[in-house]
């Protein structure tokens, strides 16, 4: 009985650094899996890119990891109505970290105001270290920006209101 439970305890082990090993590859901040009796749960605390300001809490004041350019350069804190359910919403396709601009110390792609045509960048999620741009899916202006640069993002929240 005893070197059974050694067994398990060095399968354990192999299987925590196999998942800790798996979160450094895809990006992901916890990761958990069930089987039989079995259940663990892996997660970690993900720090941004050098130069990128990490995700603020939303009553935290607005700030951005890029120079503000020009007036309504910072986000925009949300207010009134969910905004998902805005008809102008661009939510998130993945889950990742956003970034408002293509390389620290670069000017945003967008700010509240802009003029954007279908196809546009907005913005890049980073998700298993790809750098994915988010093209806007129809012309208008910027009226909200709905995150903070280097913010985690889930999959379907919402991040820029295009009316």
């Amino acid at each position: 009985m005893a070197k059974e439970s050694k067994d398990r305890d060095a399968l354990d082990k192999g299987l925590i650094r196999d998942l800790a090993q798996l979160l450094n590859e895809t990006g992901l901040t916890e990761i958990e899996i069930e089987k039989d009796d079995l259940k663990v749960r892996v997660a970690r605390h993900v720090a941004a890119p050098a130069g990128y300001a990490v995700g603020i809490p939303a009553a935290a004041p607005a700030s951005s990891g890029a120079p503000a350019s020009g007036p309504g350069a910072s986000a925009a804190v949300p207010s009134g109505p969910d905004p998902a359910n805005h008809p102008g919403c661009v939510k998130s396709p993945m889950v990742g970290t956003a970034y408002r601009a293509p390389e620290p110390g670069a000017a945003s792609f967008i700010d509240i105001g802009t003029r954007v045509t279908q196809g546009q960048t907005l913005l890049i999620i980073e998700a298993m270290k790809t750098m994915n741009h988010i093209p806007a899916p129809r012309s208008g202006v910027v009226k909200e920006i709905l995150i903070e640069n280097g913010q985690p993002v889930e999959f379907g929240e919402p991040l820029v209101i295009i009316e």
